[in-house]
C-alpha cells in the first residue's frame, strides 16, 4: 500500500507513541486526522509541543474513544486507521479495571465497528508485549500463549481477539501491531526509564524502583513508529499479529545502573514496596522475536540501547521538558 496522500486517522495521537507517529506520518506525506482525548483545557497532549508548521498540516479531532458516535465521525473519509488510544499503566489497572475494559476493549470495538461500516482500507490495532505474560520460551514469537497477568494485559488480549474476530468474521483488513517496551522522549512518567531519568535529573541520590530482576526488550520510539509505517505499507501484513522487537533483553536493574553511570554515579537504587507488583502479576521476562516483521516488511531497527538512551536523556535534560514531570511522586 502506498500511504503517501492517504487520509489517515491516528487515535491516541496526543500520547507518547501517537504523537511521534503523527510526526512520522507527516514525513510520509499523509493527510492526518489526529484523534485526541477531549478535555475542558483544550489540551492536545504532546501534540501541543509540535511546531506551528506541523500543526497546520494536522486536522485535530477531540473526542472519546469510548464514544462510538464520535469514533465513527472521526473516521469518515479515512483510508487507514492507526489505533493507539488506550489506558496503559499497569498499577492503575489494579485500581480501576472497569475503566480499562471501557477504554481498551470497548474503545477498540468502536474502531472496528466504524471501520467495517465505512470500508476503511487498513486498520492497525496496537497491542502490547504484556499480552504474553512472563515468557514460557524465548525469544517470544507471535505463537506464544497469552496470559493476562494484570487487568491491563487482560483487556489488551480482549481487544486483540476482537480485532482477530473482525478479520475472520467480516474480512476487515486488520493488523495487530505488538510493540515490546517502547521508550524515548515524551514517555509517561509511569514507565521505568523516565522514572529513573527524572529522579536522577532532579538530584535524587536514592532512586526508588520496584523489582529489579525483570528483563525487557526495549524499542526506541522512532524504531517503533517506523515499524508502524512499514507494517501499513506492506501488502502481506493483513490478518497478521506482528511483534516489534529488537531481540535484545536487559534487566531493569542493569538499565538503572547504566543510567546512573551516565547521569549521577553517586546515586544508589533502593527498593520501594509501593512500586512492587503482586508476585503473580509481575512479568519477569520479555524478549521478543522479530523474524516475522523482518520477513513481511522493510523494517529494521536503527537504534541500539546506548543510542536510544542518549537521545532520551538529551530530551529530558531540556528544562522545559523536565518541568512536565513530577519526579518526587510515584505516578501510579
Amino acid at each position: 500500500m502506498e500511504i503517501k496522500n492517504k487520509q489517515v486517522l491516528v487515535t491516541g495521537s496526543d500520547g507518547f507513541i501517537g504523537s511521534h507517529l503523527v510526526e512520522r506520518l507527516l514525513e510520509e506525506g499523509c493527510k492526518i486526522k489526529a484523534f485526541v482525548y477531549y478535555n475542558s483545557f483544550n489540551s492536545w497532549g504532546w501534540l501541543d509541543s509540535l511546531s506551528e508548521e506541523k500543526l497546520n498540516n494536522i486536522e485535530i479531532f477531540a473526542g472519546d474513544i469510548r464514544d462510538p458516535n464520535g469514533v465513527e465521525i472521526a473516521m469518515k473519509g479515512c483510508d487507514v486507521v492507526f489505533h493507539l488510544a488506550a489506558l496503559i499503566a499497569i498499577p492503575f489497572s489494579y485500581h480501576s479495571p472497569d475503566s480499562y475494559v471501557d477504554t481498551n476493549i470497548k474503545g477498540t470495538l468502536n474502531v472496528l465497528q466504524a471501520a467495517k461500516k465505512l470500508g476503511v482500507e487498513k486498520v492497525l490495532i496496537t497491542s502490547t508485549s504484556e499480552v504474553y505474560g512472563t515468557a514460557n520460551y524465548v525469544p517470544i514469537d507471535e505463537k506464544h500463549p497469552f496470559q493476562g497477568q494484570s487487568p491491563y494485559s487482560a483487556t489488551k488480549i480482549g481487544a486483540d481477539r476482537l480485532a482477530e474476530s473482525f478479520y475472520r468474521s467480516f474480512n476487515l483488513p486488520v493488523v495487530i501491531v505488538r510493540p515490546f517496551n517502547t521508550y524515548g522522549p515524551r514517555q509517561s512518567a509511569r514507565a521505568v526509564i523516565p522514572t529513573i531519568i527524572t529522579q536522577l535529573l532532579a538530584g535524587a541520590t536514592e532512586i526508588k524502583l520496584g523489582s529489579l530482576e525483570p528483563t525487557r526488550d526495549f524499542n526506541y520510539v522512532k524504531d517503533t513508529t517506523n515499524a508502524f509505517v512499514e507494517i501499513a505499507k506492506s501488502d502481506q501484513t493483513i490478518g497478521e499479529e506482528i511483534n516489534i522487537a529488537t531481540g535484545v533483553e536487559i534487566s531493569v536493574g542493569e538499565m538503572a545502573k547504566e543510567l546512573i553511570k551516565q547521569l549521577n554515579p553517586n546515586a544508589n537504587i533502593i527498593s520501594d514496596n509501593d512500586r512492587l507488583r503482586p508476585t503473580k502479576s509481575e512479568v519477569n521476562r520479555l524478549l521478543g522475536c522479530n523474524k516475522k516483521i523482518l520477513s513481511l516488511t522493510d523494517w529494521s531497527h536503527q537504534y541500539d540501547l546506548a543510542k536510544g538512551l542518549a537521545e532520551t536523556i538529551k530530551w529530558f535534560k531540556n528544562k522545559e521538558n523536565l518541568s512536565k514531570y513530577k519526579a518526587n511522586i510515584y505516578n501510579v
